[in-house]
């Protein structure tokens, strides 16, 4: 499959390295961020891509960076993150948990009998419809745990939106690898309730392993490294060994070289993981409690005094991880009694000791799979909370025989770092550095199916053949065609998975059923029936055309019948060869048949198999590594390793030697007509063909006539050309592992989950208009004592608002509030600012009316400076009019401000003000504008430039000359002396031939008239003079 995964590093480090490596080029600039979500059993991480957000973990509002996966519905409000965790100590039934257990699970199934064993306070009812789990919530409400999920997964899109600041759609969500299809169903259908487009769902090993290659892609080459990941999270354990390597990949025609991952080989444990520690910690926590101390009902009975016990078992063992003792203990855990007791790692570690014993269950399994040894594994690398335990790492450390474990990922935002990569390569808004990665599928997919027969006794009867359409460890995404050819009327198929034998007997009871799907196809005879009267037409088959997409879940896209025509050619057609096709398809069969003629019912091809062209049974399968390594540039399309994987490359070994053939067979006509060669020839023919090549020449015309006669020849062999003909055929397909819920039943859990999000909003409005009003009335009551506002404001009226602000507090309180409307609080507290507002105002005006005068102070004085330096400017610049109109506004704003600060003085604060400050402001903009105006004005003037009279300037400077030669041999010298430099300066001319000639005149005394032009050719000296000024 052709993918792109990132790597993992530390928060900071791996945040700097994505800007490096994540080359985004953005093309659009709204909208167009991008999101992933680990989503743990217990935990959830959340990254953003975005422009100027290369990679980075989304904060909730509590700023972590890790996010419960817990949902609470209590009295119709919704919680989450830790007032839902507070919630599920108090209610534990109200709160809702380890959804990933029964998701996608039967109601009989084990998996939810154990969920129920853990968690008895959840009221568990069957799914009449579906034959799914349903939780019982209230007596009116149930809710689906695809519903809960999908509060879970908006919940991570309102963080994501939140720190992105802007709207997302479109998302990433990482799915343990052994999550089966109805598993996966499961959680697409979820993100569809709260209208989440899913890029993909990713593996969550795989995830991991993208972010560790991204970050290392400079250390790869060639030769392929082994990585073992070893994950243990909160209920499940992964191991996956990673071939990483460099290969050649051609898009578009241009060939280029890319790092590449393939998963080579996954063992898993669903059950081992830090919850099942947790449980056995709180069941020691809770016998220690029944022997110590004595309580009127039995501990276990009460749902949340073992909620309690399970939230402090979480800490202690997280704490004995670093720790070799600690002492746990809660406050009225059970009948107001106190806890308290010590525990140590080594009770913890032999109350686990089995789960230790299975730490190395999935190492065997993944070496297992890959058909590896743990010598060819380079490293392993260790990620996932439960990794933490020392005993854990040391049990693993045991079993893959290592001098030490790779810590070198981050444990906790690898995957949701690895997940956001491969979304922004999957958008179309970003374009980020290839990494092409396989996936690989852990559960093998058959297809059987009934024909009739004849027995040896010549009565009829029914042969079930069953086919491997998807192997175990068979990549993905990628397509498969399977060809029934012996059905020529409408039949049925069944899809199925295949040989489960590798998997344990209990977890192979949690699969919802063996049996997928039944396809039922209708059309089959008809089709056959309006092609059967053509001439020339051969029935090939029906084609049936799977695909696993990018998420592992399996689709069939379409089946259809496929007849192949043979158009009638020259004389002598019937008994034409067949066609290229035929014949190629021919060969393949007969080399894995022996020869014989007959064909397979129900062979499987890729997805780029040419239509009515068999693909063999029975194949040997190819390691990913050797596919690698001989077709590095193969496409997500093309056969992986698998079934049928041979056939198909012998097909396409086949390809080369016709084309060579075909270059033979030119180089004959042009040549010898009457001579043949093979189409692969030994070295020592080849030299030969080149001797007689170079001999050509001399019988080049007897060889051109001979080619002639060839060419006339050449229709008596000529071969008929072959069309194909496709008819669709209908598909009626009947799910079998877990029913889809039917249109209404979607429709009604989308508005269970529209209206509970109405709930939120309106809470949430509600609770900031309450906290507003609240706010303020503190905030008044605290302010009315400061001695600022007791000036402002006499006693009666003080009263008056404390009163007030006294009876909004108590009903805050009240019940009566409760049932308010974000309405109502906002006109309560319009009502207490129409009420403080005068006070408010005079506390106002008593602290801007003493900076609103210092202003205007100042522009007066600024003002009446630039007065006076008007006046020793000339009239051109400013009229009178002007400057007597700037002196009467500086005049009269003086007057005014005097006399209102005069009457004023006598004024208490608590009285009407004689002035406000607004009016003062508007005194100062009123002077700033005039002031700005004559400044605006001198800046842009010019004063008028005289030119010299240059006639008078030459006659002085020719009489100065005919003076001078009349002088004595020393004045004489002095005049050389200036001649010679004027001599260089017309030599320096001459010297460029490209100057011309230019007039020139002697230099004038520097004049008052001069200086003043010079002044007024020079725009920059100009311009300094005005700033001066």
């Amino acid at each position: 499959m052709a993918g792109r995964v990132p790597g993992q590093t530390c928060c900071h480090v791996g945040l700097c390295g994505a800007v490096l490596l994540l080359a985004l080029f953005v093309v659009q600039s709204g909208g167009v961020a991008v999101m992933s979500v680990d989503l743990g059993s217990e935990w959830m991480k959340v990254a953003i891509v975005k422009p100027g957000v290369p990679m980075e973990i989304a904060l909730n509002k509590e700023s972590k960076r890790k996010t419960p996966v817990v949902v609470s519905i209590r009295n119709g409000e919704r919680e989450f993150e830790n007032d839902a965790l507070t919630v599920a100590v108090k209610y534990p039934k109200q709160a809702y948990r380890y959804i990933h257990h029964v998701l996608g699970q039967k109601y009989d199934s084990p998996q939810v009998a154990r969920f129920q064993q853990q968690f008895p306070h959840h009221e568990l009812v069957k799914d009449e419809e579906r034959g799914t789990v349903l939780f019982k919530h209230d007596e009116e409400t149930l809710f689906s745990p695809e519903e809960v999920l999908g509060m879970v997964l908006n919940r991570s899109r309102e963080i994501a939106e939140h720190f992105a600041e802007e709207p997302i759609r479109h998302i990433v969500i990482t799915v343990p690898a052994y999550f089966n299809q109805a598993e996966r169903r499961a959680v697409m259908r979820a993100a569809e309730l709260v209208d989440l487009t899913v890029l993909q769902l990713m593996n969550d090993n795989s995830a991991v392993a993208l972010h560790y290659g991204v970050f290392r892609r400079k250390e790869f080459n060639a030769t392929m490294q082994h990585i073992m990941f070893y994950d243990m999270g909160a209920t499940g354990t992964t191991a996956t060994i990673v071939g990483y390597q460099v290969v050649k990949t051609k898009e578009k025609g241009i060939t280029d070289t890319h790092p590449q991952l393939v998963i080579k080989g996954v063992g898993h444990d669903r059950y081992l993981g830090g919850l099942e520690m947790e449980l056995r910690l709180r069941d020691h926590l809770a016998d220690v409690f029944s022997k110590e101390k004595k309580a009127s009902v039995d501990i276990r009975k009460s749902p949340r005094a073992m909620a309690k016990m399970l939230k402090e078992a979480k800490r202690v063992k997280k704490v004995l991880s670093a720790n070799s003792d600690h002492q746990a203990q809660i406050e009225g855990v059970h009948e107001d009694i106190d806890f308290r007791t010590k525990v140590t790692r080594v009770e913890l570690e032999e109350m686990c000791a089995d789960l230790f014993d299975r730490v190395a269950g999935p190492v065997r399994m993944a070496l297992k799979s890959a058909d590896m040894t743990m010598g060819e594994i380079d490293q392993v690398i260790i990620f996932g909370g439960g990794t933490r335990v020392p005993k854990v790492q040391e049990a693993l450390l045991k079993a893959v025989k290592k001098s030490e474990l790779g810590k070198s990922v981050n444990a906790d935002e690898a995957a949701a770092m690895g997940a956001v990569y491969q979304a922004a390569y999957l958008s179309k808004a970003y374009r980020v550095k290839k990494f092409v990665i396989k996936d690989a599928a852990l559960y093998p997919i058959e297809v059987d199916f009934s024909r009739p027969i004849k027995n040896e006794d010549g009565s009829e009867g029914v042969k079930v053949v069953r086919r491997t359409l998807f192997n175990r460890m068979n990549p993905f995404p990628q397509k498969k065609v399977m060809t029934f050819n012996k059905h020529t009327t409408d039949f049925e198929f069944h899809v199925n998975y295949g040989d489960l034998s590798f998997l344990p007997e209990e977890e192979i009871k949690t699969f919802p059923s063996m049996n997928l799907t039944t396809i039922k196809l209708a059309g089959v005879g008809a089709a056959l029936e309006k092609h059967a009267e053509e001439p020339n037409t051969e029935f090939k088959g029906v084609k049936a055309h799977f695909r696993m997409d990018e998420s592992g879940i399996l689709n069939l896209d379409k089946v259809e019948s496929v007849f192949e025509k043979q158009e009638e050619g020259a004389e002598g057609s019937e008994d034409a060869e067949e066609s290229t096709l035929a014949k190629l398809g021919s060969t393949i069969s007969n080399f894995f048949t022996g020869g014989s003629e007959q064909k397979e019912d129900g062979e499987v091809g890729t997805g780029e198999e040419t239509d009515g062209q068999e693909a063999p049974e029975g194949t040997p399968d190819q390691t990913p590594e050797k596919e690698a390594e001989e077709k590095p540039e193969e496409k997500p399309e093309e056969s992986p390793p698998g079934e049928d994987k041979t056939g198909d490359k012998e097909e396409k070994q086949q390809e080369p030697s016709t084309e060579e053939e075909q270059k033979t067979e030119k180089t004959q006509d042009s040549s010898d007509s009457d001579s043949e060669q093979p189409s692969e020839e030994s070295p020592l023919d080849s030299s030969k063909e080149e001797e007689k090549k170079e001999t050509q020449p001399k019988n080049a015309t007897e060889e051109g006539e001979a080619a002639k006669n060839a060419t006339k020849k050449e229709p008596e062999k000529k071969v008929a050309k072959a069309s194909t003909v496709k008819e669709d055929i209908g598909v009626t397909t009947t799910v079998l592992d877990l029913n889809d819920p039917s249109t209404a039943s979607l429709e009604a859990s989308v508005e269970k989950l529209k209206v509970l999000m109405e709930r939120d909003l309106a809470r949430a409005l509600k609770a900031k208009a309450l906290n507003t009003l609240e706010s303020y009335i503190v905030d008044m009551q605290d302010k009315l004592y400061q001695e600022e506002y007791e000036a402002c404001a006499v006693e009666e009226e003080r009263d008056q608002i404390r009163a007030r602000l006294s009876e909004m507090s108590d009903w805050l309180y009240e019940d009566e509030s409760e049932s308010a409307t974000p309405a109502v609080f906002k006109e309560k507290l319009q009502e207490l600012k129409k009420l403080c507002k005068p006070v408010n105002d005079r506390v106002k005006e008593n602290r801007n009316r003493p900076k609103a005068l210092a202003g205007l102070k100042d522009t007066l004085n600024h003002s009446t400076v630039f007065l006076k330096t008007l006046q020793n400017i000339s009239e051109d610049a400013f009229t009178q009019v002007e400057k007597d109109t700037l002196a009467t506004l500086i005049n009269d704003t003086k007057a005014w401000k005097s006399s209102m600060v005069k009457q004023q003085k006598g004024k208490a604060c608590h009285e009407e003000a004689v002035f406000t400050s607004k009016e003062v402001e508007e005194k100062d903009k009123d002077l700033q504008r005039e002031v700005a105006y004559l400044l605006n004005k001198l800046k842009n003037y010019r004063p008028p430039v005289k030119k010299p009279e240059k006639s008078a300037n030459k006659t002085a400077s020719n009489e100065t000359a005919s003076g001078n030669k009349t002088k004595d041999e020393n004045l004489k010298a002095e005049n050389d002396t200036v001649t010679s430099e004027d001599t260089v300066k017309d030599k320096a001319g001459d010297a460029d031939p490209t100057n011309e000639p230019v007039e020139t005149q002697e230099a004038a005394p520097d004049t008052d008239k001069a200086k003043e032009e010079k002044q007024s050719e020079d725009p920059h000296s100009r311009q300094e003079t005005n700033d001066e000024l």
